[in-house]
């Protein structure tokens, strides 16, 4: 018999008597593959009680993407509402058939809203695709995710359907870093790559020979991580100088620094061939020159580093001046 309504308990104990197990041992956020050790088989049985259950149409549980026990819940209550699923992109100017498309990518501890404004300095036939990171926004709901892998396989489900035109990648320092994974997820599976990468404020990926405690935050204490992000700029005082505001944040700036600080580089990778640029804060107390120009190892096309005035979030007094260079960049990286 089908149902109209959904409790997570109702789906955790669903979960639970496929896997023989106790519905405790199915947390809101386990991933149903890597931490439920849920294989294909026992997902397809999942999905057709799911479906049979609460009267969806077949296949829908497996193309929704739900990959945790959050998000099927999430899926299945939108479906059930008739409402949309949230989704992580949002187009602040909806282009019916664009000519290009620029995906931007935000920092950790950040939301889509570091890109506000930008539309307007792009040329009116291009549609920004601006992606939001689980757990802020309208994702508030869907647990964070705090594995660069996992955020890639997320973005890149959301994506795939919108690389049927020339596109580019700008991330900005964590942003950065999926932008990179995402442009060489896509090169290993054969895909549509994008005309043009720009990383802005995150050095190139390097080896295990600085992983102490100065690079990885997401393990500082409290009162040290604050005094960290308030010396690199961009976090709001009232944010870091306000305990009730910190403590409802800092889950994700931990969540997101633990994805940056637990990546492990690719050993040797082979150079993207796609043109890349590099865009960096004069005065960026995170990040060294060397290390945004150790970037041309990573390309077979690098088109060099722009600096400018200010520091880690240089960018939020530049959004002119960068929305020209990215245009310029990808218009010149066009075959």
């Amino acid at each position: 018999m089908t149902t109209t309504s959904v409790t997570i308990e109702d789906l955790r104990a669903l979960i639970a008597g496929v896997l023989e197990t106790e519905p405790e041992e199915v947390t809101d956020g386990a991933h149903f593959a890597h931490e439920l050790d849920i294989d294909s088989l026992l997902m397809l049985e999942i999905s057709t009680r799911v479906e049979s259950a609460y009267g969806v149409p077949e296949n829908a549980v497996a193309a929704s993407g739900a990959t945790t026990l959050t998000e099927l819940h999430a899926f299945l209550a939108s479906k059930l509402s008739g409402e949309t699923p949230a989704s992580p992109l949002i187009r602040p100017r909806p282009v019916s058939d664009p000519a290009a498309r620029l995906f931007l990518l935000h920092h950790a501890g950040g939301s889509h809203l570091l890109y506000r404004g930008w539309a307007e300095h792009f040329p009116e036939d291009w549609e920004l695709c601006l992606l939001e990171a689980p757990g802020r926004g309208t994702l508030q709901a869907l647990p964070l995710i705090d594995d660069c892998d996992r955020l890639v396989d997320y973005f890149y489900t959301a994506i795939a359907p919108l690389l049927d035109r020339p596109f580019g990648f700008f991330g900005h320092s964590m942003g950065a870093l999926i932008a990179y994974q995402l442009t060489r997820r896509l090169l290993r599976q054969g895909e549509p790559l994008p005309t043009w990468l720009g990383v802005s404020a995150y050095g190139a990926p390097q080896g295990e020979a600085d992983a102490d405690a100065d690079s990885s935050p997401h393990l500082m204490a409290d009162d040290e991580l604050r005094a960290w992000l308030r010396s690199g700029g961009g976090s709001p005082p009232q944010l870091l100088d306000n305990d009730d505001v910190w403590h409802k944040f800092a889950p994700v700036f931990r969540s997101d620094l633990k994805l940056v600080d637990t990546w492990a580089p690719p050993l040797s990778p082979e150079p993207l061939p796609v043109p890349l640029s590099v865009f960096a804060g004069v005065h960026d107390k995170l990040i060294g020159e060397d290390r945004l120009l150790a970037w041309r190892a990573f390309t077979t096309h690098f088109r060099g580093l722009g600096r400018y005035d200010g520091d880690h979030f240089y960018l939020t007094n530049h959004q002119q001046q960068l929305a020209a260079a990215i245009t310029a960049a990808m218009r010149s990286a066009a075959p």
